[in-house]
């Protein structure tokens, strides 16, 4: 199998014999939202392509990775006791 499109060798690498597709570091969806790549299948002793390529769009999901961030501050809150899971309560 070979890689190409966005990406392929510094972000994505294939596993030559299997076609698993792996990340090579950590994506952020602040930086790019999703990436085009393309893969094929080759004979090795032919070199010849083996099925036509395949096309694949790679949606990177976001997480909140950025801390959060209270503007005017303090806040004072209070949750009563035995509240059920989930509940939230903010008084400002």
């Amino acid at each position: 199998y070979i890689l190409s499109g966005e990406g392929a060798g510094d972000v994505f690498e294939i596993d030559e014999f299997s076609g698993e597709i792996r990340t090579l570091k950590k994506l952020d969806r602040e930086e790019k939202a999703f990436y085009v790549l393309q893969a094929q299948a080759i004979n090795r002793r032919t070199n010849e392509p083996e099925e036509p390529q395949s096309e694949f769009i790679i949606k990177v999901q976001d997480i909140n990775d950025n801390a959060p961030l209270f503007l005017n501050e303090p806040y004072l809150s209070s949750i009563p006791e035995m509240s059920p899971v989930g509940m939230f309560s903010l008084k400002c």
